[in-house]
């Protein structure tokens, strides 16, 4: 088949001793650490979860070099456990959840903290706050034959070698089983999807020149630095 332009490029993650693993789509779990959500302004009780989205070229591949994006002076750091789903379905019951689960891997939300904060305000979308450039950093994947279903265990993010963000993924508000189940409710899921599942407290401001080491128990690493 012929196309009217060059067919965009097709996103993958890196899969540890695998094949890439390609990207359909990117949704995020917004404050899914009971300490986060206290430290954003919010009640963290467990009220259902919300999600948004990135952009499947936003991800970036660990060693890189990541560009302070435009239109922002509040450039902030979420460090997340991400999800690979390698199934798909609709309404999906807890108990079979992590049958779609592929892998695991490291990642960061990249935020535009200033945009987002705007945005709420006026009551507009996140998007330009959330799914903009370079805004998705994610490490290889494990896949689950060689790392199973982390439930706990540390993750955490250090800048410049201090840590700024440290938690444990027991911590979630939501777990992954219940985090899939509840998405595949809302829309329908398919192999190559990815979630990030949420970010303790800590987040904060980046600069130029920053080096960001992201870690979960068990994964592989996350480097970047911003230039």
């Amino acid at each position: 088949m012929t196309y009217a332009i060059p067919v965009p490029a097709i996103t993958t993650v890196p899969v540890v001793g695998g094949d890439p693993f390609p990207v359909r789509r990117i949704y995020c779990v917004g404050r899914n650490y009971a300490a986060h959500a206290r430290e954003m302004g919010h009640d963290p009780n467990r009220e259902p979860p919300f999600f948004f989205m990135k952009p499947t070229d936003a991800i970036v591949p660990t060693d890189s070099e990541v560009p302070y994006p435009v239109k922002t002076n509040d450039y902030q750091h979420e460090i997340e456990m991400v999800v690979a789903l390698g199934k798909g379905g609709r309404d999906i019951p807890v108990e079979k959840a992590l049958e779609l689960v592929f892998g695991y891997a490291v990642g960061l939300d990249m935020t535009r903290r200033d945009l987002q904060g705007e945005a709420k305000k006026l009551a507009r979308p996140w998007d330009m706050g959330k799914g903009f450039d370079h805004s998705a950093p994610c490490a290889p994947l494990q896949p689950v034959s060689k790392v199973g279903h982390p439930d706990k265990g540390a993750i955490w993010l250090k800048v410049n070698g201090e840590v700024r963000q440290q938690g444990d993924l027991s911590d979630l508000i939501w777990n992954v089983a219940e985090t899939i189940s509840y998405l595949s409710g809302l829309v329908e899921l398919f192999p190559g999807d990815l979630i990030y599942t949420g970010t303790p407290e800590g987040v904060g401001a980046v600069v130029k020149g920053d080096k960001l080491h992201g870690h979960v128990d068990g994964l592989v690493d996350l480097n970047v630095t911003i230039v």
